[in-house]
Order: structure tokens, then C-alpha cells, then sequence
């Protein structure tokens, strides 16, 4: 079948394999700076001094501005006179990312306290794992798809209802978006894990900037056709 559910998640990854690679090579170069860069490991530190005074509502403001209001500037820089979202699709996506940053916040101090902060080999793979193969598919990519579908059919739960009725929901909607999940964030989540617990969501809502671009994309209403 042409638009069989595999057909479709090997084309989100070969769609994103580029765009992820940048973004894990960007995460790279800052890891690296962070531990062999004395200004700019001064830098990161300061900024996770402030981080720390700041605390919960530093996550919430940071993870909204890069998950919804960076993306929406760049769509609307890309495709001027074309408005992609109205403000209350605008409105719903900064709330929903303003929430991932406080779930992710406390999902990564968890991962520190079950796991340690080590930057050995054992932790970062123990940490990558349960971030991209036990959450991701269980929680994160499934919730991720019901809000950007919900939001981009203008609030419409019909598209949702009509999809969740046909079998193997999961496997034809989920699946595409978990595997260009997986292309962009297994290397970026395992490189994120190498810097200090305060440091990692700074990181993490970087990358997040570029991936939301890419969601956005594949949640898009049916009439546009499916991409990856």
C-alpha cells in the first residue's frame, strides 16, 4: 500500500533526517563548548544560576516561547500574508507548551534522582531509553499529536473522533510522528543528558524550536496531505 503506515513513518524520517542532524550537531557544539570552552561554560553556568533562582516559571516562559511563539514567527516569516494560526490556536499552543515545560522540567530531575547526574556511558543510555521508548511512546507523542490535530482542525474534536474510530489508530498516526521524534531526539536527547540536570532544558527547548516546525508540518489539516 503506498500510504501504508511504514511507507509513511520512512518518509517522515527521510524528510527529517537532514533538519535532524543540524540540530543534533548544534547540540553537539554547545556540549562541547560547555566543557571545553571556559566563556562559554561561564556562560551556561550563569545561565543556570538564574534558572535555579527563577525556578518552575522559568521552564513554563521558556518552553512556551520556543515551543509556540519562535515557530509561529518563523511560519509566519516563511509563508508572509498567510496567517497559519489564529490567536486562539496561538493561545492554546503556548499553554500547551508552557505545561511541557514544567512536565519535562520535573521529568528530568526524576531522571537525575532515579538515575544520577554521572555522564558515564551506563547513565546517559539508562536516561535516553526511558525518555525516548518508554515516555515518548507512551505519553508524549500520543498526547503531542491529539493537541496539534485538535488545534489545527480549529478546535474541532470530529477529525479526532473520526480517527480514533478507525483501527490502528496508533500505528497510522502516531507511529510517523514517533519515528521523526526518534530521528531528531534519540541523538539529541543522549547528547542532552551529558550536561548538568539544569542545563539540560535550556538545551532541550532549543532543539524543541526546530522539531515544533517539523509537527506542525505533520499534523496539518487533511485537505494539505500528509508530509513528513
Amino acid at each position: 500500500m503506498s500510504d501504508s503506515p511504514l511507507r509513511q513513518s520512512l518518509r517522515a524520517a527521510r524528510a527529517n533526517l537532514g533538519p535532524g542532524l543540524v540540530l543534533q550537531a548544534f547540540a553537539a557544539a554547545l556540549v562541547a563548548a560547555y566543557f571545553l570552552h571556559d566563556p562559554s561554560r561561564a556562560a551556561l553556568e550563569r545561565l543556570a544560576a538564574f534558572r535555579a533562582e527563577v525556578g518552575l516559571p522559568f521552564a513554563l516562559v521558556s518552553t512556551a516561547v520556543f515551543g509556540a511563539l519562535i515557530p509561529a514567527a518563523v511560519l509566519r516569516l516563511m509563508q508572509p500574508g498567510r496567517v497559519r494560526h489564529d490567536a486562539r490556536q496561538l493561545a492554546a499552543l503556548v499553554v500547551y507548551w508552557a505545561y511541557k515545560g514544567l512536565e519535562v522540567s520535573v521529568f528530568y530531575a526524576w531522571q537525575a534522582r532515579w538515575f544520577g547526574e554521572g555522564r558515564d556511558v551506563g547513565t546517559v543510555a539508562l536516561k535516553t531509553f526511558n525518555d525516548q521508548f518508554i515516555y515518548c511512546p507512551l505519553f508524549a507523542a500520543p498526547v503531542t499529536w491529539v493537541v496539534y490535530t485538535w488545534v489545527e482542525n480549529r478546535f474541532s474534536l470530529a477529525p479526532l473522533a473520526a480517527e480514533w474510530r478507525r483501527p490502528g489508530w496508533y500505528v497510522r498516526c502516531v507511529l510517523p510522528l514517533l519515528v521523526t521524534t526518534w530521528v531528531v531526539w534519540v541523538p539529541a536527547v543522549a547528547v542532552i543528558y551529558l550536561l548538568p540536570t539544569a542545563l539540560q532544558l535550556p538545551l532541550q527547548n532549543v532543539v524543541l524550536c526546530f522539531f515544533t516546525l517539523m509537527v506542525i508540518v505533520m499534523t496539518r489539516r487533511p485537505a494539505a496531505g500528509p508530509q513528513g
